[in-house]
């Protein structure tokens, strides 16, 4: 089994969810040892050995912040893996500077994403390079394989799912905040949008349309959420940086997409930012998108080509771009009806909404905290 042997500290104050983690992580062939709160956590640690941390950064008593810095200075050699909600960014990246070697955002859709985080951690790779990718396409995989039957017979289940994998729809990333709207007449969206804190310097996000493939939107989103941890993972483990490069990103995924049997096809914008300097990348692929620069009431439209959708065989390459942005600015991504402008101007961020009265589409923002009309 994966986790043969491996001992692991889980500190988590929700009892339900510390049970059902640590059954599968003895499942797998790992050894936990379960602690409600940072005080326990620390005494264990303090008085045990343990290959890999595991732990909530948001415990009474003492929090995984607070812990994470105890367990620095009694052993720094023991990596750590942070677990925390999604609008709470900014302790995840305090956590990552005092030491944490990873991070996994609640909810968690996928228990083999805390298995996946732990090899990472302790340096347990694949014997070899070819059992290491054909490691990497199984995790890519699995999950949208696992559901592929339920999918097709329940419509509820595929919209849970999706719901799953939507961010919140207001995150504060530190020096940044992302806000979106996706409205929909039918429980499954059609367009899919995402975000992920990559290290403490950069963000990356893009909003996807793939209402040209209606039935399968929930099948493409999970492909496509898999396809970006699978690289985010790479990253922090120092193994490749794609998932900062947006053209790189968008023909890594369309390959994906050729090879996966789905016969799927897409219209992406793609968008990585350096916090540092606001430098941003951005690739696109399709024509239903467009892509902003917001001051105050103003919107100015980024000259992006049309391209052949993600997914074709006669794809070729993104349209790409790459810009300075000032903190009065704003980036945004948008389908091109004039009601979703009109409601992102006026600040209408509601996260994804089922509405059978507005066109479906939306729109997600990505501003630098200074002033745009809130």
């Amino acid at each position: 089994m994966a986790l043969s042997d491996i001992s692991v500290l889980f500190v988590e104050d929700d009892p339900v969810f510390r049970s059902l983690v640590s059954a599968y992580l003895v499942k797998h062939g790992a050894k936990v040892t379960e602690a409600e709160d940072g005080e326990v956590g620390l005494q264990y640690f303090l008085t045990q050995t343990f290959d890999v941390v595991l732990a909530d950064l948001s415990m009474p008593n003492m929090g995984g912040l607070e812990m994470l810095r105890e367990l620095q200075k009694a052993n720094s050699q023991v990596p750590a893996i942070v677990i925390s909600g999604n609008n709470v960014m900014a302790d995840v990246v305090e956590a990552l500077r005092v030491g944490a070697s990873d991070y996994i955002v609640k909810p968690v859709s996928d228990l083999e994403t805390i298995e996946t985080a732990i090899l990472q951690a302790i340096k347990v790779p694949p014997q070899s390079e070819e059992e290491l990718q054909q490691h990497q396409e199984e995790q890519s995989y699995k999950e949208l394989q696992e559901n592929l039957q339920l999918l097709e017979r329940d419509t509820s289940a595929a919209s849970s799912i999706q719901q799953q994998l939507f961010p919140s729809h207001c995150i504060d990333y530190p020096q940044a905040n992302l806000k979106y709207s996706l409205f929909n007449s039918d429980e499954v969206s059609d367009y899919f949008i995402d975000s992920r804190l990559v290290d403490s310097q950069h963000i990356v996000f893009y909003m996807v349309d793939m209402s040209s493939n209606s039935s399968q939107s929930t099948f493409a989103s999970v492909l496509l959420h898999s396809l970006v941890t699978e690289k985010l993972t790479s990253f922090q483990a120092g193994e490749s940086a794609t998932v900062l490069q947006p053209f790189g990103m968008l023909s890594y995924l369309n390959e994906k997409l050729l090879v996966s049997g789905l016969e799927l096809d897409m219209d992406i914008i793609y968008v990585s930012i350096d916090l540092e300097n606001l430098r941003v990348a951005i690739a696109k692929s399709g024509n239903t998108l467009r892509c902003y620069i917001r001051t105050e009431q103003q919107l100015t439209p980024l000259i992006l080509a049309d391209t052949p959708e993600l997914g074709t065989l006669d794809w070729g390459e993104p349209s790409s771009q790459f810009r300075t942005l000032s903190k009065s600015e704003a980036l945004c991504i948008s389908t091109t009806h004039p009601i979703h402008k009109q409601s992102l101007l006026h600040n209408e961020f509601c996260g994804h909404c089922v509405s059978p009265n507005l066109p479906e589409g939306g729109f997600i923002q990505l501003s630098f905290g200074e002033s745009l009309a809130s």
